[in-house]
């Protein structure tokens, strides 16, 4: 039986929190992992269209699925003439029994709603050969490749049968985008009777494409602004979403995929946690791993990364004072050195990595202290002036209101003081540099 994850989207929203979801590359054949654009064929490379980043699920809000399909909608970015997907159980304790799974076009017109496929476009996704896959405890799986032409800026549907009763414990909590679950194996059915419809990603990290030779993917490392809090689901509002429409467009950039690893709620330093009391509870689940810690999992395994854009660390600065234990509050050095690392640990992977500045959160309440604005202002000037990123990305300035700097353009405000809404997101994608990928 599935039970939806519904309980808490409203404090969801407030923390940018997102269940894992992660990522999607296309490519033809070829070993489909790694950077810088593998070999795969026929003078194409692997590169990463979609991507997702994984975390946990709580106790008290169990997923669980027995004979049943789970339908879900993902966005490309780069576009090619194959795809290979990962599944993931990287956050699983016991073996995840897949019993078949299929990938499609889906259905209608751009931005509509609905997990309807094109049957012409149907496809079954194998596994060294196989239909159905065991996927290991703490481990992804990569699938076969798949013929499949895919555009850019489209929809795909990867649709995945459970035949045994199973406790799904690696999702994407805050898809913001409307999925569904239904009875059977109705993986290859045009449309389906839905019992559920979350909005969330569940067991699945990636999908990759083989695109034209040179091509490479640029990761956006970050929380729930990243992620895409608190945009017009289905819509790919998304600042990674509308950044990929920016450089498709762009002359002389070529072929970029975009892999969005923001989770909600995630901070730089830290895991999710909280503090007793909090009214977090076993929710922090849902924030991720810090961003130090899952950095090779989400930036140097997306296929052809060569680029990767941070925004980390307001809520750092913000959660020790709404939920997160005190002894976890953090100074402007201590994201100084976080950023260095991650910085160190790009530059040894031979990418090039970009530094985006801490949005401002006036008015968003228990991030608003004088102390709190204090770290943003220290963080924020090293981000501009250390010379230390390959270049810097000006979120900050760009979503800011010019009389009050310390808050967001009224605007922009996607009405919580802390998360830009859709317009916002656009000003965000605008603020990237387009000469930073030819």
């Amino acid at each position: 039986m599935f039970r939806r994850l519904a309980s808490r989207r409203t404090l969801a929203g407030a923390v940018g929190t997102a269940l894992l979801v992660a990522g999607v590359s296309v490519g033809a054949a070829g070993d489909g992992s790694g950077r810088g654009g593998h070999d795969a064929g026929g003078g194409r490379v692997w590169v990463t269209t979609w991507a997702s980043s994984p975390t946990g699920v709580p106790e008290s809000e169990p997923v669980t699925l027995e004979d049943q399909t789970v339908r879900q909608v993902v966005h490309t970015s780069a576009g090619g003439t194959g795809l290979r997907i990962r599944l993931t159980n990287e956050l699983g304790q016991d073996v995840l029994e897949v019993g078949e799974v299929r990938v499609a076009v889906r259905a209608g017109t751009d931005g509509a709603d609905g997990t309807d496929i094109v049957p012409s476009t149907d496809r079954q996704v194998t596994f060294g050969g196989e239909e159905s896959a065991d996927v290991p405890a703490g481990a992804p799986l990569l699938s076969d490749p798949v013929r499949l032409r895919v555009r850019p800026d489209s929809d795909l549907v990867v649709s995945i049968y459970l035949p045994e009763e199973t406790h799904v414990r690696t999702v994407h909590f805050s898809a913001y985008q409307a999925n569904a679950v239904a009875d059977g194996n109705v993986t290859a059915d045009e449309s389906l009777t839905a019992t559920a419809e979350p909005a969330s990603w569940y067991m699945l990290s990636g999908v990759s494409v083989q695109a034209s030779r040179g091509a490479s993917t640029v990761v956006a490392l970050g929380d729930s602004i990243t992620d895409g809090a608190i945009t017009q689901p289905g819509a790919n509002h998304r600042w990674p979403d509308l950044l990929s429409d920016r450089l498709r467009r762009a002359p002389g950039v070529g072929d970029v995929g975009v892999a969005n690893a923001g989770i909600g709620g995630n901070r730089l330093l830290w895991d999710g946690s909280a503090a007793p009391g909090s009214p977090f509870g076993d929710f922090v689940v849902y924030f991720g791993q810090s961003g130090l810690r899952r950095f090779d999992r989400d930036v140097l395994a997306q296929p052809g990364v060569e680029h990767v854009i941070t925004l980390l660390g307001v809520n750092d600065i913000g959660q020790p004072d709404f939920g997160a234990p005190a002894e976890q509050r953090v100074t402007a050095a201590d994201l100084v050195a976080g950023h260095r690392q991650l910085i160190a640990r790009a530059h040894a992977a031979g990418l090039k990595i970009y530094g985006g500045t801490i949005t401002p959160f006036r008015g968003f309440e228990g991030y608003d202290t004088p102390e709190n604005q204090a770290v943003r202002s220290a963080v924020n000037r090293w981000i501009r002036t250390s010379g230390e990123y390959d270049a810097v990305i000006d979120f900050d300035a760009a979503v800011r209101d010019p009389q009050d700097p310390l808050r967001l353009l009224a605007a922009y405000d996607s009405g919580d003081h802390l998360h830009p809404n859709d317009d916002g997101m656009a000003a965000m994608a605008r603020a990237v540099p387009v000469h930073l990928f030819r």
